[in-house]
């Protein structure tokens, strides 16, 4: 994940930050891990290294199921939320 810092408020910033802290705390199976994070000085963008998710994410899969009209298996969702 790329952000432009140049183009944010101090406010949006500093959620930035905050979204990098509760990444580098968070450790589940089921969510992506994060990596690192580091700042591209020439163009002031703030890069986030997260793990890759080779089935895709959780957004694919629904919208995967609303293209096609059906839902996702109830023993599906207990396994990615507990």
């Amino acid at each position: 994940k790329k952000v432009t810092l140049g183009k944010l408020t101090s406010k949006e910033k500093e959620n930035a930050l905050n979204e990098i802290r509760i990444l580098a705390s968070i450790s589940h199976p089921n969510i992506i891990g994060y990596k690192e994070a580091f700042l591209e000085d020439n163009n002031r963008t703030l890069c986030i290294i997260m793990e890759l998710a080779e089935g895709g994410d959780l957004l694919q899969l629904v919208d995967k199921h609303k293209k096609k009209n059906t839902t996702i298996p109830e023993k599906d969702l207990w396994h990615y939320f507990i």
